[in-house]
């Protein structure tokens, strides 16, 4: 296995440029966020393992938590993911009294999704773990590399939509 710590054998250590990144440098940036995502998440992964939970499940724990009384839909347009996919989740989530949902006060249709308090203190763990992971990181960077970091995300997410989230005020949590 190649050494990914240092620069591959004769070549010089890289220092950003951000008028020209050489492909070696973004592939770098690409190994780095495997390996960032992969921590990231396996904080998460332990904890969702005693529940017999995946990803999917801590995906829309988070956003219902996130924005309580949220719609199928909603939900469905943020994780990007089939309505199968999610009905399964989902079913599991109610089932088991992690989510409640009620009928729409609008639509009759709508499904509004929430936490229930064993949803919101498992939601709660979980983000515990990621949050003391990204609060370390942060006081070891400094808030000048933590705005840096925000705009390199910014720019990494494809979507004009997902980016404006980020652009208003964080919606209370309730």
């Amino acid at each position: 296995m190649a050494d990914i710590k240092s620069p591959p054998h004769g070549a010089a250590k890289l220092s950003a440029n951000p008028l020209f990144l050489r492909d070696e440098e973004l592939r770098q940036a690409i190994e780095m966020l495997f390996f960032a995502y992969r921590d990231f998440t396996g904080v998460a992964d332990e904890i969702l393992a005693n529940y017999g939970f995946g990803r999917a499940h801590h995906r829309a724990i988070y956003f219902i938590g996130r924005h309580p009384d949220m719609t199928v839909g909603d939900l469905l347009e943020i994780l990007r993911i089939t309505k199968q996919s999610l009905n399964r989740v989902l079913g599991q989530l109610v089932d088991e009294g992690y989510v409640s949902q009620q009928q729409g006060t609008q639509d009759r249709r709508q499904r509004l999704l929430k936490l229930t308090d064993k949803g919101r203190a498992l939601e709660e763990s979980l983000s515990a773990a990621q949050r003391s992971l990204i609060a370390g990181a942060y006081r070891e960077v400094g808030a000048e590399a933590v705005d840096g970091f925000r705009k390199v995300l910014l720019g990494v997410m494809g979507n004009e939509e997902d980016r404006a989230r980020f652009e208003r005020p964080t919606p209370p949590r309730r």
